[in-house]
């Protein structure tokens, strides 16, 4: 067992002598470092320059970002507004441009207070990415044509969203202190640089990266209200207090778990209440759309539907959507207090949004979005990763390729709906296997790179190296003869600096 430096003897610079090389444990990580020389050397001087890892990993993600700008140039120069199926056959489609007209914001209308013309009554997104919508609309000019605003729409959304991806990639590299460079699993995950401007999910994203670093700071409070402006912006967030609740169970933290949800829940509402009171028929626009919006895109359930003679009503579909999701629940509920060492918040937080994933009767592509911080902390390991990614750049070609075939006509230019299925087996497959790698390293925490390296939970914040108050099943009976053995054995939580101490 290590023993923990204390803040004198801690050197002043921002990269710890024990900080985890991934060049060093990580064989895919060490061949991709040959692009730019190798592995680091062990004499080599760290964090003494400007060129800290988080410095280095947000100019990293900028520049995947800006990447990805150029990938949607096709449809920047007229794909999004002349040709049905162009801006499918160059994979460069965002929500963006097309909503700045289709939900009033080139006319001035006001989200959720103003009806709207078209199919779509009212705006079908939460409160906060309204307002996120709504202010990149203020900094629109009205003047010209209105493909020239929706271009400039889409080019202030992409600004702001690009130091959404900058606050991600900082909020995951700081939140395992020893683990610095796993930051680099976001910055150039190739999913995220191709979804990243298709919708304002990341939004979201970079407020639940942020929840996720203040509970690791030993923040709880600031964790709530982040997370519950996070599920102000987005539904998914609020799942990730499930596994929380099960953890702090645990460990018998409920008083920082109790500050939490209090956070959290005053934050949502701070945001939503005056919607709520003002335009109630507005402001329950997004949650009645998602009950009654039928089997879409990316599901199981599409596959299911198109291949059956009778498909089954949106409310059998919301029904069984919702039981499958509660049983996902249960699952991880008994894996949390049922495995020989109490789970990483990280890798429950990631097993729960997964399991909504994978049970939702819609996966817009940029969904992805919700996962690739979580995978990262979860299990940062590079070849399980970019396994995952793979499976996710085919299904965003996949999804594409399919409308472009639906939508050209005779030409049928594309993927038709059996490829179409492919590609959405090859996602599920896809989440289904990090989803398996991660409860392996539940269950066999010696597996775990994170604890192998003699960490407990660096995202646990309070849960970082606590006893356990509950356990159920093996968990709660040791075997007899473990008191008498003699060989070394791990003793996780030690090694490096608790989480829960010092500032961001």
């Amino acid at each position: 067992m290590v023993s923990m430096p204390s803040a004198e003897t801690k050197r002043a610079s921002s990269y710890e002598p024990d900080t985890v090389r991934p060049t060093k444990e990580d064989a895919v990580a060490a061949t991709g470092s040959e692009l730019i020389g190798g592995p680091i050397g062990r004499r080599a001087l760290l964090g003494t320059s400007w060129w800290t890892p988080v410095r280095v990993i947000a100019l990293v993600a900028i520049g995947m970002f800006a990447l990805g700008m150029v990938q949607k140039l096709p449809c920047y120069d007229g794909a999004w507004f002349f040709g049905a199926s162009s801006q499918y056959t160059h994979a460069c489609y965002s929500d963006i441009p097309h909503l700045y007209q289709g939900r009033g914001f080139a006319e001035g209308l006001v989200p959720y207070f103003d009806k709207l013309s078209g199919d779509m009554e009212y705006l079908e997104y939460p409160v906060l990415t309204g307002v996120f919508m709504e202010v990149a609309s203020w900094l629109t000019p009205g003047s010209g044509s209105i493909q020239e605003q929706a271009k400039v729409y889409w080019m202030v959304n992409c600004g702001m969203l690009m130091a959404c991806a900058a606050i991600i990639a900082v909020c995951v590299t700081r939140t395992h202190r020893r683990r610095p460079w796993d930051g680099l699993l976001v910055a150039l995950a190739p999913a995220f640089a191709l979804t990243a401007t298709v919708n304002w999910d990341l939004l979201a994203v970079a407020l639940t990266a942020a929840a996720m670093l203040m509970w690791a700071r030993n923040r709880p409070f600031a964790f709530g209200v982040l997370l519950g402006l996070a599920t102000a912006a987005k539904l998914y967030p609020f799942l990730i207090l499930g596994p929380l609740l099960v953890l702090c169970w645990r460990a018998g933290r409920w008083r920082e778990f109790g500050t939490a949800l209090r956070g959290a829940g005053g934050a949502w509402l701070v945001v939503n209440l005056p919607v709520m009171l003002l335009a109630p028929e507005g402001w329950s626009k997004f949650y009645t759309f998602s009950q009654e919006r039928g089997v879409d895109f990316g599901s199981f359930w599409l596959v299911l539907s198109h291949r059956m003679d009778s498909p089954p009503t949106t409310d059998t579909v919301n029904t069984l959507a919702l039981v499958l999701m509660l049983v996902s629940c249960l699952g991880v509920a008994g894996l949390a207090l049922t495995a020989p060492r109490r789970p990483r918040f990280a890798q429950l937080a990631f097993l729960i949004v997964a399991a909504f994933i994978l049970t939702n009767k819609v996966y817009s592509p940029q969904y992805v979005l919700w996962l690739i911080p979580l995978a990262a902390l979860a299990r940062p390991k590079w070849r399980d990763f970019l396994i995952w990614q793979a499976c996710e750049v085919a299904y965003f070609l996949g999804i594409w390729m399919y409308l472009a075939y639906t939508t050209s006509g005779d030409a049928h230019k594309g993927l038709p709906t059996d490829g179409y299925h492919v590609a959405i087996v090859i996602h599920l497959l896809g989440t289904l296997y990090l989803c398996a790698v991660v409860v392996r390293d539940i269950l066999m925490p010696e597996q775990d790179v994170v604890r192998r390296a003699g960490d407990d939970d660096p995202t646990g914040g309070v849960l970082d190296g606590a006893e356990d108050r509950f356990v159920l099943g093996a968990a709660a009976h040791p075997p007899q003869h473990a008191a008498h053995f003699d060989r070394p054995q791990v003793e996780w939580g030690h090694h490096g600096p608790s989480a829960g101490g010092g500032s961001p």
